[in-house]
């Protein structure tokens, strides 16, 4: 390694040869972890930043890689002062262990502790990356010692209780790269101290009880007391409970005061049922509040649990990462998001992304601890070494293993995560409910003040007249009774009219739709994309693992030129009487030998071994096990092959055909020089081995056309020899063929080559830009030596078909944009019904190379997108997106987040994906099925669909009871209302809770996929519902008010009785009751109208599913029932005649048919926007007019090479904005705590500014916290920030730099 300084080069370290010689070789165990440092397979390379940046990975002065050590680059800026180049420096312990303050002194002082370490020696290790205290902890040697640990087997399985002590003194006689002296003599213990039944607790138990378990401490849920002291809060209950008080103190001075011949003693009922009403409303929602936060808790537990691969006892073992502890190896593949604090043991290419944790956005390379110490130790420069690993960053490219040395809240990552602590922020539904809610509310007061004025002018005009009209002295208590009755009925309909159940309704929706979301196989990780879901016009699906099975089997294979082909004969296509010139086993015919007419010859896949040549077979059989990330393990009591299932699928053809029996052994018996991770854009891996005979071999295998491609060579005639002979283009034609055939069966085809050279590097090659002691690979990937192409059957999952066929019928269009070959994709496409005649299908080399123009013209018809890059795809996304359509789209691989990131909904792969996938999406598919992604578009649906069922229902009671209450009391001489203030609570709390619970718990119904999806812009109330909501409450006011002022006069008992009678107490009471009764049954029924938000007829379908919805109507007739027959004084009525209840229940039902008749009439009859837009736009101010086009036009996207001085002008506005929210988000952060966000009302601008999107910026003052938040769940349990709409924009906003771009959420009403 040359010193940047110009000092004196350090000699080239020696191939270091993969060493998995510490695994036991017993049965049922996993290979030592070295065994799975080659860089995943389908595990795609996040994409570099495209601009060359000092000390990163882009930097042309980084430095090299030697064997499997990587040599990094420099970590973060704010680190920098870290790094010491002077030896005495190094050497001095000065101030080294000197705690910065109180708290971290604390941490140097753990009682009975074992280790040689304490949580403060750690803690100077990260996030300072403190090298001095790395010297002096003596390197990976001192730290496993005072660990108690060992590097290469790690943990013992069975640890429980450790025997013995150690002082950090002890680490002075330890000597880097040798035995652990100080850990001589110091035993685990064994497991006699614990039964079988509790040693799950006594686990570890020492480094459990000093270091902490791997959870960060959930916040404190609120009590119900809480959240009911909060409901309290409502500035219009708190106006009613004082007018209720007023009301007590007036009734209880009336009753005590109140001779016997004046009546019953019950004035202070009234005041007493007001506010045992209020406490009921109020106890019912915290009620409400309370189960939803427990329901969303278990989700969050539920969502950021996740497995890692550590090494205990020398086996690799998944644990979940809530039970690793320090002093665990843990193995890091790309991909992963690391759930600790560590240190780099061993490598290959490690990079990792740290934005999250340093606001780098570079890739930072690592490199090994002994490396880094060693340096230390003789003063060379180590600003370019980095062998910290940081919690929350993510592992861009390479494998290794690190020692975990913090975990929970004392990582990097979770002292971060302690100092922000957020409530959850509303999702877009809940906003636009929250802005209509205030509409609704501003109307009612309105109505209540207008109600409270008209009333106390009459009051007033009474005050002078001795007597009430029917003759009844007042005094001054009585006209004090009366203006405190005026206030309670004017503030209830205020309450009334203030719809706090729409929050209600959405939060109900979304925790019971979550809840069964997670029992269809889709984990929500934001709520915000159940509501977008459901209004998805295009799902960009993946093949592998979604559309198939991702159960993988070789079933057919070509050798050499083509000469020599195998099949499976039960599981491969046939085609009788034809010549075998597409590589079908059994479509010619042939002789005992298998040869055919033409000379080539056909076998069984059982028969290769016994046929092909055996060096031939040791080349092959070499090209799949080293040139591989797949290990052994078990699972379920069996021995399988673990990993990538195209990985899995050749291990098990190599162990079939090829007498792989030990995967471990076999691998351990060569010397990998270099590994050449997939890449999703070359679609090939490689490794270079050093062979016997002290030359060097490279392993190719891929995409079958594009190894093809790069060959010049080929493996004459496998039966017999491994002679190579020239490639001709009639050959290269042949195999072109049996490619093509191959996967218009749907196999899947992977080629395999190789490439001998005399020296590593080749002499004369291009040095790669990352590393340059390693060669370009594009530059030596050329000349290869064709070995074989494998076809690969992945069979279509069941019910694939049906699921496409039902978005087609709900208006969804499906697009598969896979990495397969464009045969193998088209033929897949065609059986699963995405394929239609007249559709497109496109490689993507073609798509990038589409102008916007052609693009436009080509994604109406466009249904397959083959041999896809992460790049494609969101490429797609963005186009399609910006034709107006909501877009969902599925992913796996790290370079899929971006992709995820800018679609409206991103689906990861619960099984098949990786950390990163998972981080970037909203929704987990915990089964990989595309027929969990339309139960999604399902529950989507309902959830927008139980809102607006909610809102009809609402808004109509609303009218109807206001306008009632207002109208009756107005008119009555005694200024009362028929329905009083205590019957308007009830009659709330049937319309704000009980409602809420039955029409949010609806279940999906079939009818829900026979709709289009709604616009984005489509408004939350629609013509349908108007016409329900207009015609019920002509409906209810007809029937509720002729029976207010004509009623006496047709319904029994009344019409029979004189003036003087109708006007006594007892007969107003009955009839009130009465109306009282009616006014609830016709809600009773009309909850039941309310299934329907569209013209359907059937308002039962689903109702007997719906037990909930059942027992709510139950509980509502059965409240009716029991309120009227004994409510008496409290509720101001009297038990009713049992023909009464017939007339409620009858004029009740009516509300069905009525709703039938209404659903009849075509919805252009009740399009009165029509006529209103026409009149605003006649009546707009020209000024206006403009100001409000602007408004509402999108900026446009301007690449940043096409800006002239006036859109460079805009775009620094633009950057202007972006950094006064970084500043504001930094002010929200300095308090060591984010500013609880409330879910209240704001103005529809912060609402554009705080819900575009979820995506920041790379170029944000603070990315590192701000993507802090989105890394929490993989760290550990406990507070999950998500602020994913915080410092975001639209993807029209444009930013060249940003790699996700930004959704939309939900827009306004």
């Amino acid at each position: 390694m040359a010193d940047s300084s110009g000092g004196p080069k350090r000699p080239r370290a020696p191939t270091i040869t993969v060493d998995t010689s510490a695994v036991s070789d017993a049965p049922h165990t996993e290979p030592e972890p070295s065994s799975a440092f080659i860089s995943p397979l389908g595990r795609d390379t996040l994409a570099i930043p495209g601009r060359a940046r000092g000390d990163s990975v882009n930097s042309n002065t980084s430095q090299s890689t030697t064997g499997s050590h990587t040599v990094v680059n420099s970590p973060s800026p704010s680190h920098r002062n870290s790094d010491v180049t002077h030896i005495a420096d190094i050497k001095s312990e000065d101030d080294v262990w000197k705690p910065e303050d109180e708290k971290e002194g604390a941490l140097f002082y753990d009682e009975n502790s074992p280790f040689g370490v304490t949580r403060g020696h750690l803690s100077k290790l990260l996030p300072r990356k403190d090298k001095r205290a790395f010297y002096h902890l003596r390197g990976i040697t001192g730290l496993a010692s005072a660990l108690r640990t060992n590097p290469k087997t790690g943990l013992p399985s069975d640890e429980e209780y450790l025997k013995g002590e150690m002082s950090f003194d002890d680490l002075k006689n330890v000597n880097p790269g040798e035995e652990n002296e100080p850990t001589k003599g110091l035993t685990h213990s064994s497991t006699e101290r614990s039964s079988p039944k509790d040693k799950k607790d006594t686990l570890y138990a020492d480094r459990k009880r000093v270091f902490g378990d791997n959870r960060l401490p959930t916040r404190k849920a609120k009590s119900f007391f809480a959240l009911a002291w909060e409901a309290l809060q409502d500035k219009i209950l708190i106006l009613l409970c004082i007018a209720a008080v007023i009301s007590l103190a007036l009734g209880i001075y009336q009753s005590v005061t109140k001779k016997a011949s004046e009546g019953a003693r019950v004035d202070w009922v009234e005041g007493v049922a007001i506010m045992v009403a209020v406490i009921i409303v109020v106890g019912v929602g915290a009620l409400n509040d309370w189960q939803k936060e427990r329901q969303f808790k278990k989700l969050n537990a539920q969502k950021e649990d996740r497995f890692v691969k550590v090494i205990r006892s020398g086996k690799t073992q998944k644990v979940s990462v809530y039970e690793v502890f320090p002093g665990d190896v843990m193995i890091l593949e790309q991909g992963d998001v690391l759930p600790c604090d560590g240190i780099l043991i061993e490598g290959h290419n490690v990079s990792c992304d740290e934005s999250s944790a340093t606001g780098e956005s570079d890739l930072m390379k690592k490199s090994p601890g002994d490396v880094v110490w060693k340096a230390l130790d003789q003063g060379q420069d180590t600003k370019k070494l980095d062998p910290f690993i940081i919690s929350g960053a993510r592992v861009s490219e390479g494998v290794g293993t690190f020692l975990v040395t913090a975990v929970g809240v004392n990582s990097s990552h979770g002292k971060l995560m302690m100092a922000l602590n957020e409530d959850t922020d509303a999702t877009p539904l809940q906003y636009k409910l929250n802005r209509l809610a205030s509409y609704i509310a501003k109307l009612g007061s309105a109505a209540g003040l207008l109600l409270f004025i008209v009333l106390f002018i009459e009051y007033l005009t009474r005050l002078k007249n001795p007597t009430d009209p029917d003759g009844t002295a007042r005094d001054a208590k009585s006209k004090a009774q009366d203006f405190v009755r005026i206030l309670i009925v004017a503030v209830t309909i205020v309450v009334v009219a203030v719809p706090e159940g729409l929050p209600l309704a959405v939060t109900l929706a979304l925790a019971f739709a979550t809840k069964r979301m997670t029992k269809d196989n889709n984990l929500v990780r934001h709520l915000q994309s159940c509501e977008t879901m459901g209004n998805a016009t295009v799902i960009c699906s993946d093949k592998t693992g979604t559309l198939t099975q991702n159960v993988m089997t070789v079933v057919a294979a070509t050798f050499g030129r083509g000469s020599v082909r195998a099949g499976d004969k039960d599981k491969m296509p046939t085609k009788q009487g034809a010549n075998f010139t597409d590589g079908t086993p059994g479509s010619a015919s042939t002789d005992d030998s298998g040869t055919t007419a033409d000379g080539s010859v056909e076998l069984p896949i059982y028969d290769l071994h016994e046929r092909l040549d055996r060096d031939f077979q040791h080349i092959l059989k070499d090209s799949i096990v080293i040139n591989s990330t797949a290990f052994e393990g078990e699972e379920e009591g069996k021995q399988v092959f673990i990993g990538s299932k195209t990985e899995t699928a050749l291990l098990d053809f190599a162990a079939r055909c090829f007498e792989l029996t030990n995967l471990q052994k076999e691998r351990e018996a060569s010397t990998i020089t270099q590994l050449i991770p997939f890449d999703s854009r070359r679609k090939v891996m490689g490794v270079v081995i050093k062979s016997a005979d002290a030359k060097y071999r490279m392993f190719i295998k891929g995409a079958s056309e594009i190894v093809l491609s790069k060959c010049t060579k080929v493996v004459d005639d496998p039966l017999n020899s491994t002679h190579a002979t020239d490639l001709s283009e009639e050959d290269k034609s042949t195999l072109g063929s049996i490619i093509s055939s191959y996967a218009s069966m749907s196999l899947r085809t992977i080629g395999m080559g190789y490439r001998d050279f005399a020296q590593w590097p080749p002499q004369g090659a291009k040095h790669s830009p990352d590393n340059p002691s390693d060669p370009d690979f594009d530059d030596i990937f050329h000349d290869i030596t064709w070995l074989s192409v494998v076809g690969i059957q992945d069979p279509m999952r069941k019910g694939v078909a049906e699921a496409v066929a039902t978005c087609e019928r709900a208006g969804v269009r499906a697009i598969m944009v896979t990495g397969d070959n464009v045969e193998t994709a088209r033929a897949i496409a065609k059986d699963c019904g995405i394929l239609k005649e007249g559709g497109i299908v496109m490689e993507g080399p073609k798509l990038r190379s589409l102008s916007p123009a052609q693009l436009q013209e080509v994604l109406p018809k466009l249904c397959v997108v083959a041999r896809s890059s992460p790049e494609d795809k969101k490429t797609l996304v963005q186009a399609l997106r910006g034709e107006g359509h909501v877009v969902a789209v599925t992913g796996d691989g790290t370079n899929d987040a971006p992709a995820l990131k800018a679609a409206d909904v991103g689906f990861s792969m619960g099984i098949a994906g990786t950390e990163v996938a998972k981080e970037a999406s909203d929704i987990i598919l915990m089964d990989d099925n595309f027929s969990s992604i339309v139960k999604a578009l399902a529950w989507g649906r309902t959830i927008n669909d139980a809102v607006k069922k909610f809102l009809q229902f609402q808004i109509t009671v609303n009218i109807v009871a206001v306008l009632l209450t207002f109208i009756t009391a107005v008119s009555s001489d005694e200024e009362e209302s028929v329905l009083n203030a205590v019957q308007l609570l009830w009659v709330n709390l049937i319309m704000d809770t009980f409602a809420a619970l039955a029409l949010a718990t609806d279940p999906p119904a079939g009818s829900l996929f026979d709709r289009r999806p709604e616009p984005r812009d489509a408004p939350l109330i629609t013509p349908t519902m108007w016409k329900t909501i207009i015609g019920q409450t002509i409906y209810q006011l007809i029937v509720t008010l002729v029976m207010f002022f004509a009623g006496k006069k047709f319904i029994p008992p009344f019409n029979n009785m004189s003036a003087a009678e109708l006007k006594s107490d007892k007969n107003t009471l009955l009839f009130n009751t009465l109306i009282f009764n009616v006014f609830v049954w016709m809600q009773i029924f009309d909850a039941l109208n309310c299934r329907r938000i569209d013209n359907s007829k059937n308002i039962f379908e689903g109702f007997w599913r719906n037990n909930f919805f059942m027992g709510i109507i139950a509980i509502m007739i059965g409240g009716q029932a029991i309120i009227v027959s004994f409510g008496g004084a409290a509720f101001v009525v009297t038990p009713i005649y049992g023909y009464h209840w017939a007339i409620s229940i009858v004029l009740g039902f009516i509300t069905l048919p009525i709703g039938f008749l209404i659903r009849c009439i075509p919805d252009r009859y009740v399009r009165i926007d029509l006529p209103v837009k026409r009149f605003m736009a006649a009546n707009t101010p020209a000024w206006l007019q403009r100001y409000l086009a602007r408004r509402r036009k999108p900026p446009p996207v301007i690449e940043a090479g096409d800006m002239d001085d006036d859109h460079i002008g805009k775009e620094w506005h633009r950057v202007y904005n972006q950094v006064h929210d970084d500043l504001a988000l930094y002010k929200q952060l300095r308090g060591r705590r984010l500013h609880v966000i409330k879910m209240g009302i704001r103005h529809p601008r912060e609402l554009l500014k705080s819900h575009r999107s979820r995506s920041g910026s790379r170029n944000s003052v603070l990315p590192g916290l701000v993507a802090a938040g989105a890394t929490l769940g993989s760290v550990g349990g406990g507070i999950t920030p998500d602020r994913r709409s915080i410092n975001s924009r639209r993807p029209e906003d444009g930013d060249a730099s940003s790699t996700a771009p930004s959704r939309r959420g939900t827009d306004e009403v």
